[in-house]
């Protein structure tokens, strides 16, 4: 597996380019600006980008989706229940201070139980709800990796205060599906550094039970 990480905008949210070294087929996830740098790296290991996933709609996300899709062709895929937030986009450009980036158009919905693939790396769909209604995180089982978005981090967890947080739900979404998976599983959430779920599981002070 082809796997870069490229922390992008002012946030620096973790992109994430997952090739396949025979097909050179790839998905991007996650590209919410500095779209010139994904596409360098794309170039860089000759990949087709075959989709572009989008694991929740805030602006850090999917700013850059649309010149993603215009460079590359390829469809935009988002969880329909961050469609409502896809139509304030200018207003959360406004509240970080970037330039709106107009209508994002996504293509297919994406829903807990299905895939999506970059060659033969396949990962399976987890609906993961609560810093997001329509937050998704991509399970890589032969990898055993996990694209986490903004619903795990190293040390903490998504923020529930924004529209369609819920700390409730967050909570169910990461009991019952992230730490469902082995505690070997490399994550790589929409920030800051990889960790992996065991260590989540022993530390992570949101996590731990008393």
């Amino acid at each position: 597996m082809i796997h870069e990480i490229l922390p992008v905008g002012p946030l620096q949210c973790n992109c994430s380019i997952i090739g396949d070294e025979a097909t050179r087929e790839a998905m991007v996830i996650d590209p919410g600006d500095d779209v010139n740098d994904v596409l360098a790296l794309v170039r860089k290991h000759n990949l087709q980008v075959k989709q572009i996933v989008i694991t929740h709609a805030h602006i850090d996300h999917v700013g850059g989706a649309m010149k993603l899709r215009a460079a590359t062709g390829a469809p935009i895929l988002l969880n329909q229940n961050d469609y409502a937030l896809l139509k304030m986009l200018d207003m959360q450009a406004a509240s970080i201070g970037v330039p709106a980036p107009g209508k994002v158009e996504i293509e297919h919905s994406l829903a807990a139980g299905e895939t999506v693939a970059a060659g033969s790396h396949t990962a399976n769909v987890l609906h993961t709800p609560g810093h997001t209604e329509g937050s998704i995180c991509l399970y890589f089982p032969a990898e055993k990796k996990l694209i986490a978005g903004d619903t795990l981090f190293a040390g903490s967890i998504g923020r529930t205060d924004l529209p369609g947080g819920s700390m409730p739900r967050i909570m169910r979404s990461l009991h019952e599906t992230v730490l469902a998976l082995p505690d070997e599983t490399v994550v790589v959430p929409g920030h800051g550094p990889l960790t992996t779920i065991g260590e989540e599981r022993g530390s992570n002070p949101f996590l731990v039970k008393g």
